[in-house]
């Protein structure tokens, strides 16, 4: 049996919703949370860790509920001078925001590491649960467009994700390394939580740190999976569009096929259920749940059926 903690792999909205869910049923000190880091961006001079600031303001209980990211009742009144200098406006910081920003970046002055300055911005805002970068060393992810490469953020905001997908790139993930302490987590957790995240920019980012992907193969009766796509269509985000530029199919099968080496278990949404044979032809335990997390009710329901699962 493993250790009494669970470790997830997040990135994103999809993730902090599951992961608020989680943390209503048991004790966030019981909860690993490896979060992507190839989304960071620097802007304003600033280090910017979307991801990591979605979940931890979502453990905090201090993340907009209704945007799903940022602050609650935020101000922008800074983002609307800095317009005026910057042309990087697109990028929606608020005042609250901006302020965790200015103190990750004065700590990586102070040359400390990502994992070390999250453990203390968790610590200020009073977090239990322990969030890991997925490595210290920069990652950023990039887009090729017909009009050139542009960052993921600003794919995804200034962008709308409405360009062409012609190829995607991971600057940096070469040299990108775990902490040794991950694969301790992999090999003794309770159970491994691959969120409902992007699985190419979000877990896929994780997945392409060294000897991540192989760790997890080695304990793959006890990771389980939640599906981002239901009925072909992604639940938030380009997964879908980051899918067919891969030549991946664009259904929870297709997801399933790019967990295949390490994935144990897999939930998919009961409006997909008729494509659960395909699922386990894959070698993969297959089950189906409504996965759509409207609301707080769901995400709790979501989260205590994955954690009843054996």
């Amino acid at each position: 049996m493993g250790e009494d903690y669970y470790l997830i792999l997040a990135g994103g909205i999809g993730a902090a919703k599951l992961i608020e869910g989680i943390a209503e049923i048991v004790d966030q000190e019981s909860l690993k949370i490896i979060v992507n880091t190839g989304d960071d961006i620097e802007l304003f001079g600033l280090k910017i860790c979307p991801d990591l600031d979605i979940i931890t303001y979502t453990l905090a209980d201090v993340v907009d509920k209704e945007k799903g990211w940022g602050y609650q009742r935020d101000t922008f009144n800074c983002l609307s001078v800095l317009k005026n200098y910057y042309n990087t406006g697109w990028f929606n910081a608020g005042d609250k925001d901006l302020a965790t920003h200015i103190y990750r970046t004065d700590l990586f002055k102070k040359r400390l590491n990502k994992t070390q300055i999250t453990k203390l911005i968790c610590n200020n805002l009073g977090i239990k649960a322990e969030l890991i970068p997925m490595c210290n060393e920069p990652v950023e992810t990039y887009i090729k467009t017909p009009e050139g490469w542009i960052h993921f953020e600003e794919f995804f905001i200034k962008y709308q994700c409405k360009p062409e997908v012609l190829n995607i790139e991971f600057r940096g993930i070469n040299d990108a390394r775990a902490l040794e302490q991950v694969f301790t987590y992999i090999k003794k957790a309770k159970k491994i939580i691959i969120c409902p995240s992007n699985p190419i920019v979000s877990i896929g980012t994780i997945l392409g740190v060294k000897d991540i992907r192989k760790a997890l193969s080695k304990v793959k009766n006890k990771v389980y999976g939640i599906s981002p796509i239901i009925e072909g269509v992604t639940v938030k985000g380009p997964a879908d569009k980051l899918m067919k530029c891969l030549g991946l199919e664009v259904s929870c099968v297709g997801v399933a096929g790019f967990y295949q080496d390490f994935l144990g278990h897999f939930i998919i949404d009961n409006k997909d259920h008729m494509l659960k044979p395909k699922i386990e032809e894959l070698g993969i335990k297959c089950y189906c749940y409504d996965t759509l997390m409207i609301n707080l009710k769901k995400k709790v329901e979501l989260a205590q059926f994955i954690m009843n699962l054996d």
